[in-house]
Formats: structure tokens, sequence, C-alpha cells
């Protein structure tokens, strides 16, 4: 069972996904978590994920593909940001992000969203 911080962490992050979810495909909650995915797939390939959040044990992941796939993108991250990554495209909250770190995540979940469209994944 989350902790309650945790779930308030998990609803702050979903909320950043929030505007994209008529362009994509949500896929239902599970114990994975909330998960964003592209409508097409590509050849021989599912559906790319685009973002998801997920409650873990430890803490609370943001996970967002387009960082992945786009290094100029990933070279925007500030070195606030940078130190919650694990991995090439997630991101780890013990506490609740405050509203710079939101706002940077929104902005990176934008940019990551028209890159996306412009290689013709959405």
């Amino acid at each position: 069972m989350p902790k309650a911080v945790d779930a308030q962490i998990a609803e702050a992050l979903r909320e950043l996904l929030r505007p994209y979810a008529d362009r994509l495909d949500v896929v239902p909650e599970s114990s994975w978590g909330y998960y964003l995915q592209a409508k097409k797939a590509a050849p021989k390939r599912p559906p790319l994920m685009f973002a998801a959040v997920r409650i873990g044990k430890a803490y609370v992941s943001y996970h967002l593909m387009p960082i992945y796939m786009n290094e100029p993108l990933k070279a925007t991250i500030s070195p606030a940001l940078r130190k919650r990554m694990q991995g090439k495209a997630c991101f780890n909250f013990k506490e609740m992000p405050d509203a710079e770190l939101l706002e940077e995540l929104r902005r990176l979940t934008d940019d990551g969203f028209r890159s996306f469209e412009a290689a013709g994944y959405i």
C-alpha cells in the first residue's frame, strides 16, 4: 500500500501527463502505474511508450522516453533535476518536488511531446 505522500507525488506527476491523454493511448492503471503510449505502432514493434508515473517501494518514478531518444532535450535538464535521474529517462522522487522542478518536468514533457510529433510517433 503506497504511503500518502507517495500518492500525492504520483498525482502531481500524473497531472503533468493529463494534457496529452487525448492524443496518446492511456494504458489502464495497474500495478505499473499511469502509462501513456503512442497510438501508432512502429514497424514490427509495439506502440512506443511516451511517459509513465509509477509508485515504487522507495520512491515515485517519472519516466519520460523522449529524453532517452533526444540528446538536445536531455542537455536542457537542470543540475537539480539531473540529481533525480536514474538511468537515461527516469526521475525518482521520495518527497514532493518543488514548483520549479514540476515546472521543468512540465516543459520537458511538452518539448518531448513535440519531438515525438515531429518524428511521426504521434
